[in-house]
């Protein structure tokens, strides 16, 4: 009678491994997909920008600029919540992703009549506007790495592996994001389309990632 008893003892790690294995895969997939759509918004804002300023040097340095701010603001801010809330990294990485994808449906809009609004106030004033509205969802991207980092490092292997697990899938995402907007987006939809699209991606991680919690026990 104690068989069939020993044999679920037996095979639940299995199952449990499979399982972690699973989840761990999934959190990946999920930050190459996150990835891709934070160069879109990078190439696609620059674009933008391009319609306001009229020279690519300016929009440039305002994109680069405030994506390299933003994405160290951030990180430092998912680090702290991280170390806060272990148990709702998750949660947290889909409400950051829930918000990059609120705000790219927005920034078409939201970009161009803040430049607008202020056109008269010179160029200064203009990029400090512009400045200031992409630092929010950089923000919420630089906090998405060190948050998930922690979850993993947590859970399956070491910070030294698990960042480089993260970096690879985030990085190849972003690379084949920029690539697929400068060589077939830009070919078959307006620019606002392609921005549109990159939200569906990041909506579409944060719904996945809210999902997922709902199904763990």
């Amino acid at each position: 009678m104690r068989v069939p008893t020993s044999t679920g003892i037996a095979s639940s790690p299995t199952g449990a491994v499979a399982t972690s294995q699973s989840t761990q895969q999934w959190l990946l997939a999920l930050f190459l997909w996150s990835g891709m759509a934070a160069l879109t918004y990078q190439v696609c804002w620059q674009r933008v920008l391009f319609f306001s300023f009229g020279t690519d040097i300016e929009s440039v340095t305002i994109v680069v600029s405030t994506f390299m701010l933003g994405l160290g603001l951030g990180a430092l801010l998912g680090g702290a919540l991280a170390d806060r809330y272990p148990r709702r990294i998750i949660l947290l990485f889909v409400l950051a992703e829930l918000g990059i994808g609120a705000f790219g449906i927005a920034s078409p809009q939201l970009i161009t009549r803040g430049a607008d609004l202020f056109v008269q106030s010179g160029r200064a004033v203009t990029a400090a506007v512009t400045f200031v509205l992409l630092l929010l969802p950089t923000c919420l991207m630089g906090m998405t790495l060190p948050m998930l980092i922690a979850h993993f490092a947590r859970n399956w292997s070491s910070v030294g592996v698990s960042t480089g697990q993260l970096y690879f899938a985030n990085t190849l995402g972003a690379a084949v994001g920029c690539l697929a907007v400068g060589f077939v987006g830009f070919r078959f939809l307006p620019l606002d389309q392609v921005i549109y699209l990159a939200a569906a991606i990041n909506l579409t991680v944060a719904a996945s990632g809210f999902l997922r919690l709902r199904m763990q026990p």
